[in-house]
């Protein structure tokens, strides 16, 4: 696995950690009410974050564009996040490991 993919799980598996960290949340205001904007970007994010992991792991060519996506939807968090810099910083990285062509050869499978 080349390393901009490999920085590119981790950084996955790290928005999966801080979703399940933040899940508690969502869940208390599914209590007072079953549809709240919050829940439902919670569990759309969710949901393209496992699904793109997956594609990623199975090296199909319909990840490289989702992953890259993934990784972009971090720099929108720079603005909300109390780690702006580090988010920043981060997401750069992997956008840029992403764009090297041996991590762009790793989704050869169509």
């Amino acid at each position: 696995m080349p390393p901009g993919v490999l920085l590119f799980m981790t950084y996955g598996l790290v928005m999966l950690a801080f979703i399940g960290l933040t899940l508690p949340m969502v869940i208390e205001l599914a209590i007072e009410a079953p549809v709240s904007p919050l829940g439902l970007v919670t569990m759309l994010l969710l949901a393209y974050l496992v699904f793109t992991l997956t594609l990623v792991l199975q090296r199909k060519q319909a990840g490289y564009p989702l992953a890259i996506g993934l990784a972009s939807i971090g720099l929108t968090l720079v603005l909300i996040s109390p780690l702006g810099v580090f988010v920043l910083v981060a997401a750069v990285a992997v956008l840029v490991g992403l764009r090297r062509p041996a991590s762009r050869a790793w989704f050869s499978e169509p």
